[in-house]
């Protein structure tokens, strides 16, 4: 048993200084992937701050300590897209904003063209990359985030990229250079 899973049983129990260490270790966490969702300021501090009190209010809840992480992703995720449900609007992400995603990308035009092709995808095709690419995850701990099996993460996951090959064909040199 970890340090913080100790820590979570304490939260779990209605110590809030537990709950608040472990939430301050989360913010920027919380704050990146709610950003990644509705693509402003103001909206990922609503969301960051409604994630937040929805764990507070709902920590006794959760039954495995270790799921923690995942528990509060998830609930952001299903804030995230609740307010995006709300205001009924296209997502457009400020690529500075999510560089991390494509650190091996040249320069920010590549990364705008990538991250205006991830959101084009289907919301589970970018989900699922927004989450193993930016957030780093495994695909277990996504498909326990999510509540669907590791398969249908992985073929969502696999799915999701070649959907992305041919929004982004003809972009680069690469693609346009005619053999001789």
């Amino acid at each position: 048993m970890t340090v913080n899973d100790k820590k979570v049983i304490k939260a779990i129990g209605g110590n809030q200084q537990a709950l608040l260490f472990l939430l301050q270790q989360e913010k920027e966490k919380i704050y990146r992937t709610a950003f990644s969702y509705v693509r402003n300021k103001a909206d990922a501090l609503d969301v960051f701050q409604q994630t937040v009190l929805s764990a507070i209010e709902s920590i006794h809840q959760l039954r495995e300590p270790k799921y923690f992480s995942t528990w509060l992703m998830k609930i952001c995720i299903n804030v995230s897209l609740g307010v995006l449900q709300k205001q009924k609007k296209v997502v457009l992400m400020d690529d500075l904003k999510f560089q991390s995603l494509s650190t091996d990308m040249a320069t920010s035009d590549e990364k705008m063209d990538l991250l205006d092709a991830i959101y084009r995808l289907n919301e589970k095709y970018k989900t699922v990359l927004i989450l193993r690419y930016y957030e780093d995850l495994t695909f277990e701990q996504i498909a326990e985030i999510l509540g669907e099996p590791i398969g249908t993460v992985k073929s969502n996951g696999k799915r999701a990229l070649a959907k992305l090959k041919p929004i982004l064909k003809g972009v680069y040199i690469d693609d346009r250079a005619k053999p001789l």
